[in-house]
């Protein structure tokens, strides 16, 4: 796939389970028109697998990284570790998991 779209996992550290986070994660994808999924993970963190235009990837990192959040994402993000991966085809839409 080599048509610029960009693909990454980032896992977001902090007060983020329970809180809404998945949900908002997944608006803001929804609205950058990127598709993929965020599902919390047993250690406490949410892992976001988003993928799409390069700009757009960069623009949901900003908001995870964002201090303080312009835009009300809910609970408290102390880290987030951004890796990069290969786009896969067939992904439609973005989940809560």
């Amino acid at each position: 796939m080599d048509d610029g779209t960009t693909r990454v996992t980032i896992f977001v550290r902090g007060m983020v389970q329970g809180v809404g986070f998945r949900w908002w994660t997944r608006a803001r994808a929804l609205e950058l028109g990127l598709v993929g999924h965020a599902r919390n993970t047993a250690d406490g963190r949410v892992e976001v697998v988003a993928q799409g235009s390069a700009e757009a990837v960069e623009r949901l990192e900003s908001l995870l990284r964002e201090q303080p959040s312009t835009t009300r994402r809910p609970g408290h993000v102390e880290s987030v570790v951004v890796q990069p991966g290969v786009p896969k085809d067939g992904i439609a839409g973005f989940v809560e998991r």
